[in-house]
């Protein structure tokens, strides 16, 4: 406290709020480059990842690594072995899980270090600026495809040709077609800043867990703006499981508190369990539906054998780009779902009420996530402001607002 008797402003960790906000901005920053300044290969892509990770290590290593990482810590030295281990068994150099687990580790572990003041911050402008770009897209999708041109920079630097059968030069997947869910409020499914459809929901996901565990802690202004976001993209992406996932935590913010932990080590297994069920009256579904994604990937999970849960066919894993159970299982073993599933289900802590609302909702939006749709949840673009707030909240709420220490180094723990 100061003298007069009111505390300090926090200071705002420039370091943090940088990498929070480019880590979502990336894509649309080098999208712009790739038109109007010069065309960008895949390499720029990744050379923007590597990037942000290399100052979320150093600035993690500058720190020190502490009790509270411990956890973090094994969970990626455990999937690096397993890397390592799917890499020799089939010859090949895939390392896409271990990138995911990465950002996971990056971001939960700089999440802790972060005060409230600078995670606000993040939030705020991240949100912002997708709001702002996505009403640019909504009032005119001519302006949005000139800033952008989505279409030429996935074909630049993912390789994926633009659509035959448009010339509006969106990325082919947001253009939907026309049996899809949709409020028809546009002719396409919006993207914003992220320029494809996928991320654009993820992020609708990650405000939703964002606004039910931090909305008694934002000011009314700020939450008409993230609530504002979430109902924009709602209506205009067109996302069936984010629209469910919203009014499930709708209710969920007075229901969450009052669930047990141990809720969210069984939403996993129960979530592909009610699977299976619908597969079992809906076995030959294909459609570009729920019922149709879920009954695809029970077909998926049945379709795989011994080898294959000990990743010894990666090559068969990478064509399973909307099975995200049976494409970490490909690619990094069954003990590689394992390890993911007893992370999200036990790192994020569960003791204040706000605490109990991230983890539950976080389980859910993992695990709903994976029975959809592919690996998506990992992104940077959304995956490290969901783990930047697991990280906060960890150490922000619960024994350690009461005084506790918040930190004993591994060092001074091993003496």
């Amino acid at each position: 406290m100061t003298e007069a008797g009111i505390a300090p402003k926090e200071p705002i960790q420039w370091g943090i709020l940088a990498a929070g906000v480019l880590a979502v901005t990336y894509n649309a920053i080098l999208a712009f480059i790739n038109h109007n300044i010069m065309p960008l290969s895949p390499a720029y892509v990744v050379m923007s990842e590597m990037l942000i990770l290399a100052y979320s290590f150093a600035f993690i290593l500058r720190k020190g690594i502490f009790e509270e990482d411990l956890a973090p810590l094994g969970y990626l030295l455990a999937t690096i072995l397993l890397t390592v281990y799917v890499m020799v068994i089939n010859r090949s150099g895939y390392i896409d899980h271990l990138r995911n687990i990465l950002i996971v580790f990056a971001f939960v572990v700089m999440g802790r270090w972060t005060n409230e003041r600078t995670l606000k911050l993040v939030f705020k402008i991240c949100c912002i600026a997708v709001l702002s770009v996505l009403i640019c897209e909504i009032v005119s999708v001519t302006a949005y495809v000139a800033l952008f041109h989505p279409a030429e920079y996935f074909e630049n630097t993912r390789g994926v040709p633009r659509a035959t059968y448009s010339d509006l030069g969106l990325f082919r997947g947001a253009l939907g077609f026309p049996d899809r869910f949709s409020f028809g409020i546009i002719d396409h499914r919006s993207s914003s800043i992220f320029l494809e459809q996928v991320s654009l929901a993820n992020f609708c996901g990650v405000m939703v867990i964002y606004l039910v565990s931090f909305s008694n802690r934002l000011r009314l202004g700020d939450r008409l703006i993230f609530i504002a976001t979430v109902v924009l993209i709602l209506l205009t992406n067109d996302t069936r499981t984010m629209l469910i996932f919203s009014i499930v935590c709708l209710g969920g913010y007075v229901i969450y508190p009052w669930l047990p932990k141990i809720l969210d080590f069984l939403m996993m297994p129960g979530i592909i369990a009610i699977g299976f069920i619908i597969h079992a009256f809906k076995p030959n579904a294909h459609d570009d539906d729920f019922v149709g994604r879920i009954s695809g990937t029970i077909r998926s999970i049945n379709a795989m054998d011994i080898p294959a849960t000990l990743g010894l066919e990666l090559e068969k894993g990478l064509g399973y780009v909307d099975s995200g159970y049976v494409f970490i299982t490909y690619s990094a073993t069954i003990f590689g779902l394992i390890l993911f599933w007893l992370f999200v289900s036990f790192f994020p802590a569960g003791q204040t009420p706000n605490q109990k609302r991230l983890c539950h909702s976080l389980s859910l939006f993992m695990f709903l996530n994976l029975m959809i749709g592919s690996t998506a949840i990992f992104s940077m673009k959304t995956a490290g402001l969901a783990w930047l707030l697991v990280g906060f909240l960890k150490v922000n709420e619960g024994k350690q607002r009461a005084g506790s220490p918040i930190s004993v180094p591994v060092a001074a723990a091993a003496r």
